[in-house]
């Protein structure tokens, strides 16, 4: 186990430890930096001019996404207008587009309060996310045909998207202060840059991810408000309160939850209240559509369903799924309370969210957005990262070539079952490969390259550092031998990471 070193003081000047260079410690990222010269030397001069981390990460994520808006340019030009499958073949089809007449943003309709023409009688997204895609729609000039518009809506949503994209890198970048290249994980995540203009979950993520650098400063308040701000976008972010409960039981810091909870529910409660008085019935519209929507593309209940001559109800399968995320939730406060040394956050952040993707009845290909700043924080090793993405770059495309398939009519161009039922499997399998590295390295925390290189738990705040107060099982044992030694030196559970970061 190792301890961060301490701050040494001298007189007019405060040195803080070298941000961690991934090259010297990552085969990976050292074999990868040779396409720009190699690892960077020990005498490199980092933070001495405009090239701060901060900065080349967000110009690297931007220019990522822009790449993702070029794959999309076969369907900008014509494939979501004309032709049912041709948008599946080019993999490049967009929620964005279609929805800005099918739910009534062309014709001046507001969300939640006005009824829909045709099956979806109000829009069933959450509240914040209504807004995004309302303010989008005031940006979108109303001249043209339908086809002009609904570019241009698509063109408007990417711009305020690309936006969040860039704060979801810089709020990576900052979290782990002695960590800042990390960032590089995110911004150049394939998947990322594949589905972040798919539908609107880039909103949520970004302010998901400010909500976990908040919580690193030590600001509950600010994380709560946050934090609910995400969840009125929408609803995975509240699963983050699960295993910051048990965080903090363990280490005793009740205080500070209560009031990051007080904060999500007053942010929640403020972008929800108006519309929920108004406008029950719309407002009600995303929960009722989650409750009632049947097993859907990307999750195992599919593949169950599709191989069987009598599928489960949806009924059934809500229930059944969960109760296995709440047997997931179980696991992972088990984890929290048994480990040999506190998990850090991030860790089981990202494995709470992976559990509720893995037990859902739908993946959408977008949903990997969730897990991407999450798995750059909780395990921050190019090889395990890299494989869980080339998973997640096949299942992308096995979902298109899938509706290409069934869209065709007898041509049958594209993916049939039987293969899209692999392309799940390895979405599967890419999703618990990670889960199980970030489980050693919670049972080894010699193996968690943040501990390994000198931290406890930087994405932590007041966890970070923190001596526990309730533990149970063998981590109880030893700390129970750890308090009658009367000799030797006091075991320590890691020590605070340096106040400050990367600018």
């Amino acid at each position: 186990m190792c301890d961060m070193p301490s701050a040494e003081t001298t007189p007019g000047s405060v040195h803080e430890p070298d941000p961690v260079r991934p090259t010297q410690e990552d085969e990976v990222a050292a074999a990868g930096s040779e396409l720009i010269g190699g690892p960077l030397g020990r005498r490199a001069l980092l933070g001495a001019s405009w090239w701060t981390p901060v900065r080349v990460i967000a110009l690297v994520a931007i220019g990522m996404f822009a790449l993702g808006l070029v794959q999309k340019a076969p369907c900008y030009n014509g494939a979501w207008f004309f032709g049912a499958s041709s948008q599946y073949t080019h993999a490049c089809y967009s929620d964005i587009p279609h929805l800005y007449q099918g739910r009534g943003f062309a014709d001046g309709l507001v969300p939640y309060f006005d009824r829909l023409p045709g099956d979806m009688q109000y829009l069933e997204y959450p509240v914040l996310t209504g807004v995004f895609m309302e303010v989008a729609s005031w940006l979108t000039p109303g001249s043209g045909t339908i086809q002009d518009q609904e570019q241009w809506y698509w063109m408007v949503n990417a711009g305020m998207l690309m936006v969040c994209a860039s704060v979801i890198a810089v709020c990576v970048t900052r979290t782990h202060a002695r960590r800042p290249w990390d960032g590089l994980l995110v911004a150049l995540a394939p998947a990322f840059a594949l589905t972040a203009t798919i539908n609107w979950d880039l909103l949520a993520v970004a302010l998901t991810a400010a909500a976990m650098l908040m919580w690193s400063r030590g600001r509950s308040l600010a994380f709560g408000v946050l934090l609910g701000l995400a969840t009125a976008a929408k609803l995975y972010p509240f699963l983050l309160l699960g295993p910051l409960l048990v965080l903090c039981w363990r280490a005793g810091r009740w205080r500070e939850y209560a009031t990051a909870v007080g904060g999500a529910v007053i942010a929640w409660v403020v972008v929800n209240g108006p519309v929920m008085l108004f406008a029950f019935e719309g407002w009600s519209k995303f929960y009722t559509f989650s409750q009632e929507r049947g097993v859907d593309f990307g999750s195992f209940w599919l593949i169950m369903a599709q191989n069987s001559d009598d599928p489960l109800a949806t009924d059934t399968v809500n229930t059944l799924a969960t109760l296995l995320m709440l047997g997931c939730c179980a696991g992972v406060a088990a984890l929290a309370l048994t480990a040999p040394r506190r998990p850090r956050f991030a860790q089981l952040a990202f494995l709470i969210v992976a559990a509720f993707i893995l037990t859902n009845k739908v993946y959408s290909p977008q949903y990997v957005l969730w897990l991407v700043p999450l798995a750059a924080l909780a395990r921050p090793r190019w090889r395990d990262f890299l494989i869980w993405q080339a998973c997640e770059v096949a299942y992308f495309l096995g979902i298109w070539l899938y509706l290409a398939y069934t869209t065709s009519g007898d041509a049958h161009k594209g993916l049939p079952t039987d293969g899209y039922h692999w392309a799940i499997a390895l979405h599967l399998l890419g999703t618990l490969y990670l889960c199980v590295m970030v489980v050693r390295d919670i049972f080894l925390p010699d193996r968690d390259p943040v501990r390994r290189s000198g931290g406890d738990d930087p994405s932590g705040g007041v966890l970070d550092g923190a001596e526990d107060v309730f533990v149970l099982g063998p981590a109880a044992r030893s700390r129970r031998e750890a308090e009658v030694r009367t000799e030797g030196p006091p075991i320590e559970w890691g020590k605070r990471e340096a106040a400050g970061g990367p600018h």
